[in-house]
């Protein structure tokens, strides 16, 4: 299409050259013409007066290149040059975009042959540059181009005299070449002296390397002797040593038995003591007496005296006012808890598990930031179905603290929003904290 349109461009510049000298050929018509009319009416002109040819159409002849017009076969031969060029133009310009689409090599040495061009260019650019900068400069850049100059001098009447002195001694002869001749046997000895010098070096280097291998040889036997001695000795200390171990190990697990022994048996005492429906207090008070009887009364005022199994001072947790409810009164009483005007503990601090193997218990810890008074609820559960109410409705804080419970223990909390294993995945078998657990894998 670009073809089409650049030889009608040019065809039409073509129309415009033959239409402008067909233009000044009318023009020089009319201006002979006039010439001719004003001769006749006058008779002969006057030398000095210039007539209209004289005048008017040199200047014609001049812009129409001092020659006659184009006639009609010249202007048609010069269309048809000027097709012809056209013509040309564009299938050069078609070889070039053909080859430029036909990728390849020719593409990228076109391309390459571009770049150095550029590169080529710039690096001209550049050194110009220096050059015009270094004659505008003048002074230091003058005496260095002189000292080149100079030097340049110096290196080539070295090598003329060098190449002189060369063409003396061989023009010379007869005694220089017998120098040459000695000193080619001179150095011909020195090479072999050389020669018979490394073979005596090298020979006693294998004398010596012998004796140097039979020696790492003993050293290496004697190195493995020693470290068989050192494992034996270990293995042997590696057996007194476990048997020791073991010693250890039956006297730990010993006395492991006797604590646990002591424990249940404290843990039955204690029982036995708090029988009559409290735990065994101590001789002295506790400071938060007064509120522990507080959250008695006002329970017991408001939902009966059926609702509480417990009530004590944990004096391992802070001397923290405790209340152990009945299972189905567990949410009756934390929402009892939250919203009663004398207690209003509006902050769940604390909730978690534990399996006492007998049977489970869920331990909640509150706060009343209006009153700052704390309060600890318990509830026991069974071990083999543990579920009690979710106090996700009371408290959102509940929402993690019961997930992980389910998730270690295995205890459910009914109305729980989403109930999840947050730590080991639903696929995980068992739940870890439960003192009968047994991982499915052994391994692990």
């Amino acid at each position: 299409m670009d073809e089409e349109k650049d030889l009608a461009q040019r065809k039409k510049e073509a129309a415009e050259r033959a239409k402008q000298l067909a233009r000044e050929r009318l023009a020089a018509k009319q201006a002979a013409e006039q010439a001719k009319s004003a001769a006749g009416q006058g008779g002969a002109p006057d030398s000095d007066l210039k007539t209209p040819s004289d005048s008017s159409t040199r200047p014609v002849k001049e812009e129409s290149g001092a020659a006659q017009p184009a006639s009609p076969a010249d202007l048609e031969a010069a269309k048809k040059r000027a097709a012809e060029e056209a013509r040309a133009k564009a299938a050069e310009l078609r070889r070039q975009r053909e080859a430029a689409a036909s990728g390849g090599a020719t593409g990228d040495d076109l391309e390459a042959a571009k770049k150095k061009a550029a590169e080529e260019a710039r690096a001209k650019a550049a050194e110009l540059r220096r050059q015009r900068e270094a004659a505008a400069s003048g002074g230091a850049t003058g005496d260095d181009l002189e000292a080149a100059k100079k030097k340049a001098a110096e290196a080539a009447r070295a090598k003329a005299a060098e190449l002189r002195r060369q063409r003396e001694a061989a023009a010379s002869g007869g005694a220089a070449e017998e120098d040459l001749e000695l000193a080619k046997k001179k150095a011909a000895a020195a090479a072999k002296a050389k020669a018979a010098a490394l073979a005596k070096q090298k020979a006693a280097e294998a004398a010596g390397s012998d004796d140097e291998l039979a020696k790492q040889k003993a050293a290496a036997a004697a190195k493995a002797k020693a470290a068989a001695a050192a494992k034996a000795r270990a293995a042997a200390m590696a057996k007194q040593q476990g048997d020791a171990a073991d010693d250890d190990a039956a006297k730990q697990k010993a006395a492991a038995a006797a604590k646990a022994k002591a424990a249940a048996a404290a843990r039955a005492k204690a029982k036995a003591a708090g029988a009559d429906g409290g735990t065994e207090q101590p001789s002295s008070p506790s400071p938060n007496d007064p509120l522990l009887q507080k959250y008695v009364r006002v329970i017991q005022e408001h939902l009966g005296p059926d609702v509480l199994e417990d009530a004590y001072i944990n004096r391992l947790a802070k001397d923290v006012p405790t209340l152990v409810v009945n299972k189905e009164a567990y949410y009756k009483v934390a929402e009892f808890l939250k919203y009663n005007e004398q207690l209003w503990f509006d902050y769940l601090s604390e909730l978690h598990g534990t399996d006492f193997q007998t049977h489970m218990e869920v331990y909640v810890h509150l706060y009343s930031y209006p009153n700052r008074q704390p309060v600890a609820l318990k509830v026991k559960i069974e071990r083999d179905n543990p579920e009690i109410d979710s106090l996700v409705p009371l408290w959102p804080g509940a929402n993690w603290p019961e997930c992980e419970a389910y998730d270690l223990l295995g205890i459910r909390f009914r109305g729980h929003p989403n109930l999840i294993r947050i730590f080991l995945g639903e696929q995980w078998v068992g739940h870890p904290l439960r003192k009968d657990y047994e991982p499915y894998d052994a391994e692990v």
